[in-house]
């Protein structure tokens, strides 16, 4: 099969231009667009590096500037592909490839804690005010809760924050602990609203720095507690446990471990909330390019991947809510507030970092919306008394 043949069988629906390095044109399914999107490759290698890996390739072809979009937009253009793709592997070869590579990647998946924090390094500690650029004020890079789908990004934001408090049902004077705090928003939202005494743990130097000023700023610092520690390292018990964005980080091997830790640090009465980016899917390797370029490391677990370490641990799963669109909403807003401060970006990094990110937050909104990825939001007890038994408390 050539590369030609197998996007004519991929695309159904809609379509595009496909102009390939000998400048030869096709057209691609039936375009709805009168002037239909034109993908441009420049590089003759990209003819056979899409056929066999094209989740990997597309990405690398387009950062380094050998695969252009023009009459229209990479978003139109991934939106074409990953609604024709959906949730099925791209093609016969690449999901050999996938079964290959999903076995290397279990056997060297070792997010050790000395690892774990050189992976967080490489993607949260890349410039100070970097995510400013893109990020609601609070800084919080998580899924947001669209109540309304026209909510702006600093509403659906709050949403969430209010979101996961309700769920924990805190109590005053408790003691949370936050694993992955992030730049601190959460945990500094629970210590205002609840009068609990927060820990939150991260392993990003600038993360923990950012934390720390902003707990002092508002001065909550002898509620609200910032550590540079690994979830591994703790040692203290709690009442609460949040973990919001963390558990795609932990990695596959370490899932026991993780659940295990949680159950021991949590309270007889404890009352626990995990919420990650997971797969509706069963269980698959993680996107070839995110894992090279973006999240090293990272993996978006299956839910049937999550529920045997917890009920190994001894935690009982609650409750479970699955966010479907809200993320897709999100990074449909970081990617447009990003793409609009492009002259600034290019001012701190250069083209090829620009382009890498625009297709980063571009492909994961489209596979949020046409794909595999969801959120879970987990709440784990110890007991069935020690959570309300409706939700009415949420809602």
């Amino acid at each position: 099969m050539n590369l030609l043949n197998f996007l004519n069988r991929l695309i159904k629906d809609d379509g595009f231009e496909f102009l390939d390095a000998n400048s030869k044109s096709y057209i691609i399914g039936k375009p709805k667009k009168e002037t239909p999107i034109r993908l441009k490759i420049l590089d003759k290698s990209l003819h056979w590096k899409l056929l066999i890996n094209p989740d990997l390739y597309l990405g690398e072809g387009y950062m380094n500037g050998s695969i252009v979009i023009e009459n229209g937009t990479l978003t139109e253009f991934l939106d074409i592909a990953l609604k024709n793709v959906g949730r099925e592997p791209t093609n016969s070869i690449s999901n050999l490839i996938g079964r290959f590579r999903r076995v290397y990647r279990y056997l060297t998946n070792f997010n050790l804690i000395g690892k774990s924090k050189e992976n967080v390094a490489h993607h949260y500690d890349i410039s100070e005010n970097f995510y400013d650029l893109f990020l609601d004020s609070k800084r919080q890079y998580s899924c947001a809760y669209f109540i309304n789908e026209n909510d702006d990004l600093e509403t659906a934001q709050s949403n969430k924050i209010n979101h996961i408090i309700k769920k924990l049902n805190l109590k005053p004077n408790q003691r949370v602990l936050d694993i992955g705090s992030g730049w601190g928003s959460l945990a500094i939202e629970i210590a205002k609203q609840s009068q609990c005494e927060v820990v939150g743990i991260t392993l990003s130097e600038n993360q923990l720095e950012y934390s720390k000023n902003k707990a002092k700023e508002l001065n909550l610092e002898n509620q609200v507690e910032f550590k540079l520690e690994d979830y591994r390292q703790i040692n203290e018990k709690f009442d609460r446990i949040v973990s919001v964005g963390m558990f795609e980080h932990v990695g596959r091997k370490f899932y026991r471990s993780y659940f295990n830790t949680v159950s021991k640090l949590l309270n007889e009465k404890g009352i626990s909330l995990i919420h990650t980016i997971g797969s509706s899917n069963p269980p698959r390797d993680p996107q070839p390019w995110i894992t090279k370029y973006i999240f090293p490391g990272g993996y978006t677990p299956s839910l049937s991947q999550i529920a045997r370490p917890i009920e190994d641990s001894g935690l009982i799963i609650s409750d479970i809510e699955v966010l479907r669109m809200h993320y897709a909403h999100t990074l449909r807003h970081w990617k447009e507030r990003f793409l609009a401060k492009k002259e600034i970006v290019l001012g701190m990094f250069d083209e090829k970092f620009y382009r890498m990110w625009e297709f980063y937050l571009a492909s994961c909104e489209m596979a949020f919306k046409w794909g595999d990825q969801v959120v879970f939001q987990l709440q784990l007890t110890k007991d069935n008394v020690s959570a309300p038994t409706t939700r009415d408390y949420i809602y």
